[in-house]
């Protein structure tokens, strides 16, 4: 199915709106979290962090989070010069809609934007100061998000996938996206350079 110009743009559109509503999000989550010494967090039986994401927008109300609460992979990426990014991996194997892409874009975005102001907030300051770039990218399949992942975290990089309720337009547990980041532009050149735009 050949995707025109002006669907593509709304994707575009649709993805940058989401990033932006994840980030402002980010931002106040940030800020909770730093007024309240214990944060509440849901974990599941297999110690998953479960984060119920309760959106205002009628795009994706149901959706859950899920993602690792290992922060292991956060820790040796030090501050430089260099333009940090945040990259979005978004599998075009599920055919889902602008909406939804863009509502799991906001999820991963938020996930990476959490994970890095707790292990790495020099990093995050960094990317906020040089313009917070974010880049939305195409996956194939499952199996390519999983193989990013863990080249991404062998670099050290924050990555983390978004893991879908399966209340919408996706079976339950499906891997939609995987934002890896903020960090020098360099080292997710590393995981993700070769990918195409989305």
């Amino acid at each position: 199915m050949a995707v025109t110009t002006s669907e593509y743009v709304t994707y575009l559109a649709l993805a940058a709106t989401s990033i932006g509503i994840g980030y402002s999000l980010g931002l106040v989550a940030a800020r909770r979290h730093a007024k309240s010494k214990t944060p509440s967090k849901n974990h599941s039986t297999d110690g998953k962090l479960i984060d119920e994401y309760d959106s205002e927008s009628d795009l994706e109300s149901d959706d859950d989070l899920v993602y690792s609460v290992s922060d292991g992979d956060l820790g040796a990426i030090m501050p430089t010069n260099e333009p940090c990014k945040l990259v979005l991996v978004v599998r075009t194997d599920l055919n889902m809609t602008p909406g939804k892409i863009a509502a799991q874009c906001g999820h991963a975005t938020l996930a990476c934007f959490k994970a890095m102001q707790k292990t790495n907030p020099q990093i995050i300051k960094q990317w906020e100061r040089l313009g917070q770039a974010k880049i939305a990218l195409r996956a194939s399949s499952e199996d390519e998000l999983i193989e990013l992942e863990a080249i991404a975290k062998s670099l050290n990089l924050c990555a983390r996938p978004v893991i879908d309720a399966g209340r919408t337009q996706v079976a339950p547990s499906t891997r939609t996206v995987l934002g890896v980041g903020p960090a020098p532009a360099s080292l997710i050149n590393q995981v993700t350079g070769k990918l195409r735009l989305l």
